[in-house]
């Protein structure tokens, strides 16, 4: 079965040539004799990224591999200048990142509702020949030439945005966990790579607040290589502002599997681990003595906050989310600027 989440596109884009300028005359019944008149070639269409959070995946662009703006018209006589060609808007979900193909320069990254980023300016009108017209060229013939556009390839690349994200092994209880503290529904059974794309879900908090979580594929040892679904999924964690690990309590050693987890996510990019991290232990239900709980919790790695979760019999889930919550605010605080803050930001 194919997915519908596309999250990677490789398209054409060129954007309009600009209009010529007009070399005209004024010629009237009366005027035999008129000056230069001819008006401005139009503008070139722009290609032009735009922010819609109606898209989740770049789906709608996987078969359109080449879009062009429309050529500016040349201008005319009387002044008149053409009209402009019309913009390529390219909608892409929030999130989407635009690379130059060959060099992999980032070119525009879409974050907003609405945001517009120009990727591809359209060609410039050329001017008509009254711009030409000096006090020793009553008459120029000459007018420019509308501006060629640009084309070039490009790739968009989707991020999911999120305010925490899920990280675990295949089969570590990410996605029951997602469709116990929020509407999302995603696909859930007991084997391995069940989730094979980012689920998001709006988690209900004390209030009427919310956040949002991601469920992101499970990953495997050498994800940060290419193995399993590798790179194809990493990336989406870059966008989280709080990594939640989730490691069953059935795990031989929790510490052991945290590390393997953490190791990957700094093959990928050691910037991942600034990012706050709380360890969630899943699936406590198949805890049966006192003893197993104890050997589970000396495993924890010092200093990392921690919470015992069971989805299935929803046990502390209120206590992770107050956790995920106070973890998110002093995020926040921490990221803002030095000076005094505003008194409207205040608790």
């Amino acid at each position: 079965m194919t997915s519908n989440f596309i999250d990677y596109v490789k398209i054409n884009v060129r954007s309009g040539h600009g209009g010529a300028g007009s070399s005209h005359f004024r010629r009237e019944k009366h005027v035999p004799k008129g000056g230069p008149d001819g008006g401005d070639g139009g503008r070139g269409g722009h290609v032009i990224l735009k922010g819609n959070s109606q898209h989740w995946t770049l789906l709608h662009l996987k078969y359109q591999k080449h879009i062009f703006a429309d050529k500016g018209n040349a201008g005319e006589g009387g002044k008149r200048s053409g009209a402009q060609g019309a913009d390529a808007l390219i909608e892409v979900p929030l999130g989407t990142i635009a690379r130059d193909a060959e060099t992999g320069e980032i070119l525009a990254e879409i974050t907003q509702e609405g945001q517009e980023v120009i990727l591809l300016k359209g060609g410039r009108g050329g001017l008509g020949n009254t711009h030409f017209k000096s006090a020793t060229n009553q008459a120029p013939h000459h007018a420019q030439p509308g501006e060629e556009g640009g084309d070039m390839w490009v790739i968009l690349e989707l991020k999911v945005l999120a305010d925490v994200g899920l990280v675990g092994f295949p089969n570590a209880g990410k996605s029951t966990l997602l469709s116990v503290v929020s509407a999302a529904k995603p696909e859930i059974a007991d084997y391995a790579f069940t989730t094979l794309v980012p689920n998001l879900g709006v988690v209900s908090y004390r209030n009427f607040k919310s956040f949002i979580m991601a469920d992101i594929p499970g990953i495997i040892e050498g994800a940060s290589e290419g193995k399993g679904l590798g790179m194809r999924f990493l990336r989406h964690i870059e966008r989280n502002s709080i990594l939640l690990f989730l490691v069953p309590a059935s795990a031989e050693n929790i510490e052991d599997e945290y590390n393997i987890l953490l190791n990957e996510l700094k093959q990928y990019n050691p910037a991942l681990l600034d990012k706050d991290r709380i360890l969630a232990i899943s699936k406590t239900d198949l805890i049966t003595s006192d003893e197993d709980r104890e050997r589970i919790i000396s495993q924890i790695p010092k200093d990392l906050p921690y919470v015992m979760i069971s989805s299935i019999l929803q046990q502390g889930l209120v206590e992770l989310k107050d956790l995920l919550w106070k973890t998110l605010q002093d995020a926040q605080v921490n990221e803002l600027p030095s000076s005094p803050a505003p008194e409207s930001d205040a608790e």
